[in-house]
């Protein structure tokens, strides 16, 4: 399996529901830093896996619509908590979909799977993999 991985990052604030959270109950900021593994069982005939250009303006404009935002506040994560896993997830299906549609070109459309792992600090993250499909 071919792989390659783009990284960027947000700063949120959000809350997360349930006592197990403690502290993480109250708002609270973080910096994710959001890497994105991209996969493929071949590349093309330039043995190209994806455009790393494209990806990397595709995975910024998804963030967009997070960076500097509360999470509790934001209309597509209504009634979520906004776990590390769970984001890791929501921005899987969001760059799948691009992905699908040919916004980060005519390879994305060709993968197989898509990784993304976001990491809350050196110590801790989260992640979702899964088919593009």
């Amino acid at each position: 399996m071919f792989s390659l991985t783009v990284t960027d990052h947000i700063m949120i604030t959000h809350s997360i529901r349930g006592a197990v959270f403690g502290p993480a109950q109250k708002l609270h900021g973080n910096t994710l830093v959001v890497e994105v593994e991209f996969r493929s069982a071949t590349l093309d005939h330039l043995n190209f896996l994806i455009d790393i250009d494209l990806a990397k303006t595709e995975l910024r404009s998804i963030l967009d619509e997070f960076d500097y935002q509360n999470l509790d506040e934001h209309p597509a994560l209504a009634g979520q908590n906004t776990t590390t896993e769970f984001m890791s997830r929501h921005l899987h299906g969001l760059l799948a979909d691009a992905c699908r549609q040919g916004r980060c070109g005519e390879a994305g459309r060709t993968l197989s799977s898509l990784k993304v792992q976001l990491r809350e600090s050196p110590r801790a993250w989260g992640s979702f993999e899964g088919p593009i499909a």
